[in-house]
């Protein structure tokens, strides 16, 4: 999708997305470059569609995406990435952690090795980013945006980990918000049913079907309803810290 970049509102500034090589990532990703951001997409092992979206995007703007490659579970590379992010413009202003992992742990089914993963990508390494991008964040006034789920409210079920790390990322924006106030906001967007995840075990046609019937706009959301969300809270909402946007359809009014 090709975006006209007709404003440079937030010319210079530099936000640093990780997953941002694809859907709610890469979207987010245009969606703040269209407004003059530079920005560094993170990776894991979707090379090409990084690099195919930096060159959608420096299309429009040259110079202006730079892509990092890391193992988000490797604690001890988080601040080597966000220390490259600063690097590449010399400025980091936002840091959006969108990068997550998803699948199903029904309870005599749970693994240490699923346990290391869910918690580390929803959880671990969104905390130990966010504690390495403080200094930069401080130095611009900036924010950081989490990426969580409605069912860090209302656990899904056969999702056990999931729902109980997203959770804690709940907890981690309204904790951080107090902690880093009043130099650094922190804020959260919880998507609803918004596609469907890629991977196929993920979630059956049954689950689909029983999911929307609990959507009161009857159908799924759009990867850029979450970056708009998120690009509002970056960019528009300078009072607002602690706070999460469901983006859901309504179907957190569902019983």
């Amino acid at each position: 999708m090709v975006m006209s970049n007709s404003t440079n509102l937030h010319s210079g500034q530099t936000a640093l997305i990780t997953g941002g090589s694809g859907r709610i990532g890469a979207q987010t990703a245009r969606r703040l470059h269209q407004s003059g951001m530079n920005v560094v997409i993170h990776y894991r092992s979707s090379k090409q569609a990084a690099e195919q979206l930096k060159q959608e995007l420096e299309l429009q703007r040259p110079d202006s995406v730079a892509l990092l490659q890391a193992d988000l579970l490797q604690t001890d590379r988080l601040k080597q990435l966000v220390d490259h992010a600063y690097a590449a413009f010399g400025s980091l202003d936002v840091l959006i952690n969108n990068a997550s992992s998803f699948y199903p742990t029904p309870i005599d089914e749970i693994s240490e090795d699923a346990w290391t993963d869910l918690v580390g990508s929803n959880m671990k390494a969104p905390l130990f980013l966010s504690r390495a991008a403080i200094p930069y964040l401080k130095q611009s006034h900036g924010c950081i945006v989490n990426l969580l789920d409605i069912h860090a409210f209302r656990p899904m079920k056969e999702h056990v980990i999931y729902s109980m790390a997203k959770a804690a990322n709940l907890m981690m924006v309204k904790s951080l918000a107090r902690e880093l106030a009043p130099d650094i906001r922190v804020n959260g967007v919880a998507p609803g049913a918004i596609a469907w995840p890629e991977s196929k075990d993920a979630m059956s046609d049954n689950t689909k079907q029983e999911i929307l019937s609990r959507v009161p706009m009857q159908r799924t959301g759009e990867f850029d309803d979450i970056a708009k969300a998120i690009r509002f809270l970056v960019q528009d909402a300078p009072y607002i810290t602690g706070e999460v946007i469901k983006v859901d359809g309504g179907r957190s009014t569902q019983q």
